[in-house]
């Protein structure tokens, strides 16, 4: 990578460190990704010391998130034996279910494997569910359909979108920190 642009530098207790000017960032934004890798995405009006000095600022938050990865991960070999088959089946009839008891309605739904996201709902109200939920407790999946199917009406994550969600599943802010000590990785 240009020098000019990037710039990996180490910092005692966390490791290298990839400092990284992007066109699309409009904040200094730090990344913590499996399994350690840690990103500073810079905007291009910000120089190489301010970012610095604003990531010694969030040193703790890097450490505990990297601390979260280290503990956290799911074995690689266990999120592999993952039948997809079974995951569908199962996945697809909850969400059915779910949607049905609850009264929500939905258009497509999918399985995949992702790697960034438990599931998603688009803008036409597509559920997409990542296959690695058959990993987690079965209120945790739960959760995460009933998370995506108030999607289909509240698009954000406003008051009103955990007031709708707690409506289904108790506390849901609660479930939402529970699943956070899970990671796809």
């Amino acid at each position: 990578m240009n020098k000019k642009y990037s710039r990996i530098i180490e910092i005692p207790d966390i490791g290298d460190v990839l400092f990284e000017r992007s066109k699309r960032a409009k904040h200094i934004n730090i990344s913590v990704k499996p399994p350690s890798n840690v990103r500073v995405a810079i905007p291009k009006d910000i120089s190489f010391i301010q970012a610095v000095k604003f990531f010694r600022k969030k040193e703790s938050w890097v450490k505990k998130n990297l601390y979260k990865i280290k503990h956290y991960c799911f074995n690689n070999s266990r999120s592999e034996n993952v039948n997809l088959l079974h995951a569908k089946d199962y996945l697809l009839n909850r969400l059915e279910n779910l949607a049905t008891i609850h009264g929500f309605r939905y258009n497509k739904a999918t399985i995949r494997n992702q790697k960034t996201r438990w599931g998603s709902c688009s803008e036409k109200n597509n559920i997409s569910l990542n296959i690695q939920l058959m990993n987690l407790p079965k209120q945790l999946i739960d959760y995460v359909i009933l998370h995506e199917l108030v999607h289909t009406v509240v698009k954000n994550h406003s008051n009103l979108f955990w007031r709708r969600c707690n409506q289904f599943v108790g506390n849901a802010k609660a479930l939402d920190k529970q699943l956070k000590r899970y990671s796809l990785y």
